[in-house]
């Protein structure tokens, strides 16, 4: 049965990356490389399963905050086109 969960997820994997290459925008592909993360997610966390070991799943984890921060840093880049430094204001007055 985990075999078959497997196969599903490596095809969803499969149509996420079609996704991903036929986006119309750049949001449709951070959305579809953001998926393909928490697939991979899933992967991992199977294969400690079906091989017995648990620590796996630690590794996991970290590859889901790992892909979170990034998406959200990529996200921030081309909202604004820096990640560092504070949001300007366009409507407000500099002295």
């Amino acid at each position: 049965m985990l075999t078959v969960a497997t196969l599903a997820i490596l095809f969803t994997m499969f149509l996420v990356l079609w996704r991903g290459v036929r986006g119309p925008t750049i949001y449709d592909r951070i959305l579809a490389v953001n998926s393909f993360g928490t697939k991979t997610v899933l992967i991992i966390a199977v294969m400690g399963f079906l091989s017995g070991r648990p620590d796996f799943l630690d590794i996991a984890f970290v590859y889901a905050l790992i892909n979170f921060v990034s998406t959200i840093a990529v996200l921030k880049f081309f909202e604004y086109g820096d990640l560092g430094g504070t949001v300007r204001d366009s409507n407000r007055d500099v002295d």
